[in-house]
């Protein structure tokens, strides 16, 4: 998805006439709380942000299912380093108590590790969790506004330039490589193993190539506008609060931090 698309998704939410502030607040609080939380608590933040963002916002679900499958294939293709290990067979019974399933191959024994499946269970809740919030930041909030939030509240000016520039030139990175990438498959550049790695280095250079290329463009057009050093955003959007967002908001938060509160003082 380029960077078009998300914020024309961003300035199309419905919770565009909210302050970005509370927003940010809101995303930022239910974040540490999904890094203290456990799994069960971590999994009803990922369904209630989630429900802000589609529901709330109006983001399409599909393109929002789409944005949460990245993390979920991340987190699947970590599952057999977590869950599947191995020990030798005179040391099995040491490891007994932590085996689910498993089997004897040659002089070794592998199996599934009960602890492992707990930590990639509690892996995969604060995962999914912890990049639902950050979607609800950048497909209701978009990039210019948060900068000057970040300006707002005295972030250095070269930090906020920096990474206006950085979210351009990622997105302008990615497009040019896919459209290289379609040009050298159509072309049947990927046939075999030595045109797939001729085509990956022709498509490193040129990509190389074309991004210095962009970065000049962009450079020249900052000059001929006289550019001074600093990058200026007219924000003359007047915003709305809402009571009862505000209000489910805390409410919800609240709640939150109880039962992460109360689970903990249990365990002591």
């Amino acid at each position: 998805m380029s960077s078009l698309q998300i914020d024309t998704l961003a300035y199309g939410s419905r919770l565009r006439q909210l302050p970005p502030e509370h927003k940010l607040l809101f995303a930022i609080a239910l974040l540490l709380i999904t890094y203290a939380a456990y799994v069960p608590v971590q999994l009803f933040i990922a369904v209630w942000i989630s429900i802000w963002t589609v529901v709330y916002a109006g983001i399409p679900s599909s393109v929002y299912l789409r944005l949460l499958s990245i993390p979920a294939a991340f987190w699947l293709t970590s599952l057999p380093a977590l869950v599947v290990s191995g020990v030798d067979l005179p040391h099995l019974q040491a490891i007994q108590a932590d085996v689910w399933q498993g089997f004897a191959w040659g002089g070794y024994y592998i199996y599934l590790s009960q602890q492992g499946m707990h930590q990639a269970t509690e892996l995969g809740a604060r995962a999914i969790a912890s990049t639902a919030c950050i979607y609800f930041i950048i497909l209701t909030i978009p990039f210019t506004e948060i900068l000057h939030v970040l300006r707002r509240i005295g972030c250095p000016a070269l930090l906020t330039e920096l990474m206006m520039l950085m979210y351009r030139f990622i997105f302008v990175l990615l497009q040019t490589a896919n459209q290289l990438w379609i040009a050298q498959q159509s072309r049947g550049g990927y046939r075999t193993r030595k045109l797939w790695l001729k085509s990956l280095g022709l498509l490193i250079g040129q990509l190389l190539r074309r991004t210095v290329e962009n970065y000049r463009q962009v450079s020249l057009t900052l000059t001929s506008r006289g550019f001074t050093g600093d990058f200026r955003v007219c924000h003359s959007r007047q915003y709305r609060s809402s009571k009862r967002y505000s209000f489910e908001a805390l409410l919800g938060c609240a709640c939150l931090v109880m039962i992460t509160g109360w689970h903990y003082a249990t365990r002591i």
